[in-house]
Parts: C-alpha cells; sequence; structure tokens
C-alpha cells in the first residue's frame, strides 16, 4: 500500500489513472462506503450480535456441563469408595458372625457332649443303683429260702417241730456261716 501512495505521489496523474482504470466515482463510492458500514451495523445488531450471544450461552452451557460432570466424577468415585467400604465392612461382619456362630456351635455341641455324658453317668448311677436294689433284693430272698431250708432241714433230720425262736436262731447261724 505504501507503493501506491508513494507512486501517487510522485506522479499527479497516477490517481486519475487509477480512477479510470477502476471506474471510481466519488458519489458512488461515498454510498458504497456509507452501504458497507450500514450492512456491518446492521449485521452486528441483528446477526452477529444474537449469535454471538447464543455462542456465550452455549459456551457457558458447556462450561456448566462440564462442571456438573467433574462433579458427578467426584461424587461417583466417592460413592465407589463408600460403597467398596461398605462391602468391606458387610464382609467383616459377615467374617465375625460366621466365627461366632462357629464358636456357638463348638460351645453347643461341648454342651450337649456334657449333657450327654452327665445322662449317661446318672444312667449308669440309676442303673448300678437298681443292680445294687436287685442284688440286695435276692440277697435278702436267698437268705430267707435259705433258713427255711434249713429250718426245714433241721425239722426232718431231728424229727422235732422247731419254735419260732428256734428257727430264728437257726437261720441266724446259718446266715452268719454263709455270709462270710
Amino acid at each position: 500500500m505504501m507503493t501506491f501512495l508513494a507512486a501517487a505521489a510522485e506522479q499527479p496523474g497516477a490517481f486519475e489513472t487509477i480512477k479510470t482504470t477502476f471506474g471510481l466515482h466519488g458519489a458512488f463510492f461515498a454510498a458504497q462506503v456509507i452501504n458497507f458500514f450500514l450492512v456491518v451495523f446492521v449485521l452486528k445488531k441483528f446477526a452477529f450480535g444474537p449469535i454471538q450471544a447464543i455462542l456465550e450461552q452455549r459456551r457457558t452451557r458447556i462450561l456448566e456441563g462440564e462442571e456438573k460432570l467433574k462433579r458427578i466424577e467426584k461424587q461417583l468415585a466417592e460413592s465407589e469408595a463408600t460403597t467398596a467400604a461398605t462391602i468391606a465392612k458387610a464382609n467383616e461382619d459377615a467374617v465375625r458372625l460366621i466365627a461366632e456362630a462357629k464358636e456357638g456351635a463348638v460351645a453347643f455341641t461341648e454342651q450337649k457332649s456334657q449333657e450327654a455324658i452327665s445322662q449317661a453317668q446318672q444312667i449308669l448311677a440309676k442303673a448300678e443303683a437298681a443292680g445294687n436294689a436287685d442284688r440286695e433284693r435276692i440277697s435278702i430272698e436267698l437268705k430267707r429260702e435259705f433258713g427255711r431250708l434249713v429250718a426245714t432241714t433241721t425239722t426232718q433230720v431231728t424229727g422235732k417241730v422247731l419254735t419260732p425262736e428256734d428257727q430264728h436262731r437257726i437261720n441266724e447261724e446259718a446266715l452268719s456261716k454263709v455270709g462270710n
């Protein structure tokens, strides 16, 4: 552009040459400049301004969306951490409950075993007591029967009838000899 102005300054007829070459007329040129500025003003006012406002709104919404996305990602990470912690705690509780159940089962089994042993001992003690009672009863019956047999045999051998005192004395002597 400097070369054009420099050439125009050196040659006074250069402007006229450009004017005729390009068909430059002052009134038309001024109208075109005014038209150009009017079009620029109208476009800026009614086209570029609203478009820029819409673009700014979209840029704002995009930034808000990105911020929301970051918050959601942060919340998701926190939720995952919380979920992992909850699952870990639940697993710990499950392990603890299983251990307690095993301990309870062992204690219950031990208790029932002790009860079974105790019942078995009681049954054995009762059986032994019943056996001793039966032995005692049978022993008493045998002694009585033995005494009766001795008294009957003595009566038959001696041929005399024994008094109850004699029978009692003979029974005591025979039982004392059998008891040894």
